[in-house]
């Protein structure tokens, strides 16, 4: 059974009052939020769009300011905009947890409070009420007709939309404080909250939820996977947009051929728990979506790029595509290079970080099948909850190791070690409120860090690459990592001149090496140039940046992939002249880059000419 296929029109005219898109990194999400937003306003309708993404890019997508305070966007009168910034909300967070104390508690009990207050798990808490509250008490949001909520990728906006359910039952079920949200005066309140959010996401006349995908099987596996986990929950209102669905007009470009041919076999393989959805398809752009008009046509007539003429590649011919990529790749080697470098080390780590969408996993796991054939033993892993690896590398390779973090085994792992530990210290009472106190949600977070940190100090004796979850997530991992920091060596004697912690390895640039994964494309580069800065903020100097999936290094001949192409050039040579030091271009490919050969592929010249296919 298909499900009905939806218009622009439709998303307007059913829009119920909370609107959520998610979906795996890269796939539009952002671009499908403002869209509808947009389009909603035109329509008269009051809307506020909200990112929870710590690496919110709704200003980019605007090309208007967005903070974290809703802001009228020009242009379009009656749309507000606000990302939910977890270092503002976890300040105001704090601020309201400790105001009624201040002058009541001594300095001493004020100053453990605030220490309470202080772990990465409050700023999770923090973000997380900043998003209930908007759910659970309609004033928050000002008057308003719609709250579109522009989500981080799968994994962390799965863990969000759980946590309603997770932190209702745990407060129905402990009897005691819980330090990471505040006095327990105040948490009664936030229970109510918390499940009137709940509430509220399983109504469907009051929200829907939008799961975005690309035609690959990739991103409509997991937008299925999705669609389950929220139904177990409750949360069933769901609808489906395919975005950047490719039709060919060249039949002798191969690129063209094998592009079209994946998108039509994974829409004609839906998963079952998909297939009845309405859906919205949209063609593959011409152009990248970046301001109003681009937003407006996405959800209008002129989004329609089937037959994209060739005339209209004009100044892309492939001739001049390969003419200006001979110069470009002067600097911009194939990701072998990079590969032949690490190899000459015995051991190390390798984080591959970026933007969701820009393929993190499939050069993780390149650079790991290429450190493998040139004979080193090699443990792959991920940070990243949706997981992906296996998939990517289902079949096994000698001297490779795939791994994964998973937060619900790390958890249960961090919560037996923890009482064992504990075991002899503890009466019966002390063993309960224990038990108790770990089955807080906030104890995922530490557990996983302590996962995270094994990797880490894996890669003194082998190399170990890690494929991490999306930017925003990432960098609050590494936050993490520097509150540890901070704290071990102010509670070691002696200044802790011995203690190497884990932020200490990664800020060594001879043990670990960062690549940043970005898209030939103004969003992902801007986003990677804005992580770039905040890892030399926290000492770390990214090694090299990967451009993955090059229309211009692959030289199609099909005008519509030739016209995306030649937007590619300018900023090819931006990311290899002003922003990094090492720069490995791979093609976009033919075909998914699953299984060894296929990852191998990734690994090859990139002015060879063509992307090869499998």
């Amino acid at each position: 059974m298909t499900g009905p296929l939806d218009t622009p029109a439709d998303l307007v005219e059913g829009a119920t009052r909370h609107l959520f898109f998610t979906g795996k990194g890269g796939v539009g999400k952002t671009s499908h939020a403002c869209a509808l937003a947009v389009a909603l306003a035109d329509a008269g309708r009051r809307v506020l769009l909200v990112s929870t993404d710590p690496a919110s890019n709704l200003a980019q997508v605007l090309e208007a300011p967005v903070g974290d305070t809703p802001t009228p966007i020009p242009g379009v009168p009656g749309m507000r905009a606000v990302n939910i910034d977890p270092e503002a909300a976890t300040h105001a967070y704090r601020e309201d947890a400790l105001k009624p104390l201040r002058g009541v508690l001594s300095d001493e009990d004020l100053g453990r409070v605030e220490e309470q207050l202080s772990g990465s798990c409050t700023t999770e808490i923090a973000t997380f009420d900043a998003f209930a509250g908007l759910l659970a008490e309609p004033t928050r949001a000002g008057e308003v007709d719609h709250v579109i909520f522009d989500t981080a990728p799968t994994g962390h906006t799965l863990r969000l939309l759980q946590l309603p359910a997770a932190w209702t039952g745990y407060l129905e079920r402990t009897t005691g404080s819980v330090g990471c949200l505040g006095p327990a005066a105040g948490q009664e309140a936030q229970r109510i909250r918390f499940e009137s959010a709940l509430q509220e996401l399983r109504d469907p006349d009051s929200t829907t939820v939008y799961l975005v995908a690309r035609p690959d099987s990739g991103s409509l596996n997991e937008a299925g996977r999705t669609a389950s986990e929220l139904g177990s929950l409750g949360i069933a209102h769901h609808r489906l947009i395919v975005n950047g669905v490719f039709r060919a007009t060249d039949p002798t470009d191969p690129l063209a051929r094998g592009l079209e041919a994946e998108g039509s076999e994974a829409l004609d393989a839906l998963p079952g728990s998909l297939s009845s959805l309405p859906r919205l398809e949209i063609p593959l752009q011409p152009e990248n979506l970046v301001g109003l008009h681009a937003l407006r046509a996405l959800h209008g007539p002129a989004s329609a790029s089937d037959g994209f003429p060739a005339a209209d590649a004009g100044r892309a011919l492939p001739g001049d595509i390969r003419a200006a990529r001979s110069d470009i790749a002067d600097q911009a080697s194939g990701l072998a290079s990079l590969v032949s470098e690490l190899a000459s080390e015995p051991a190390g780590l390798v984080m591959v970080m970026g933007k969701g969408g820009v393929g993190k996993t499939s050069l993780a796991a390149a650079v790991a099948v290429g450190l493998a054939d040139r004979g080193h033993s090699v443990h792959l892993a991920t940070t990243d909850p949706a997981a992906h690896l296996e998939a990517t590398l289902p079949d096994a390779l000698d001297r490779v190791r795939v791994s994964r973090i998973d937060p619900r085994v790390e958890t249960r792992a961090y919560q037996e070690r923890v009482l064992a530990r504990r075991a002899g210290d503890l009466d019966a009472e002390g063993r309960r409120l224990l038990e108790e106190d770990l089955e807080s949600p906030c104890t995922e977070e530490v557990a996983v860090f302590h996962a995270f940190s094994r990797l880490v100090s894996e890669g003194r004796r082998g190399w170990v690459i890690l494929d991490t979850a999306p930017t925003g997530h990432t960098l609050l991992l590494l936050d993490t990592a520097g509150a540890y920091h901070r704290e071990i060596l102010r509670n070691a004697p002696g200044g802790g001149g011995r203690i190497t912690t884990p932020l200490m390895r990664l800020q060594d640039p001879t043990f670990a090496r960062i690549l940043l994964a970005t898209l030939p494309e103004s969003t992902p580069v801007e986003e990677a140039r804005v992580l770039q800065e905040d890892l030399r903020r926290a000492g770390i100097g990214p090694w090299g940046w990967i451009i993955n999936r090059s229309l211009a290094a692959a030289s199609p001949s099909d005008p519509l992939l030739a016209h995306r192409a030649a937007q590619e050039l300018s900023l090819i040579r931006r990311v290899r002249d002003d922003l990094a030091t090492r720069v490995a271009l791979v093609p976009q490919l033919a075909d998914a880059p699953v299984g060894v050969e296929r990852l191998r592929h990734l690994l090859l010249d990139p002015v060879s000419g063509s992307a090869p296919s499998a």
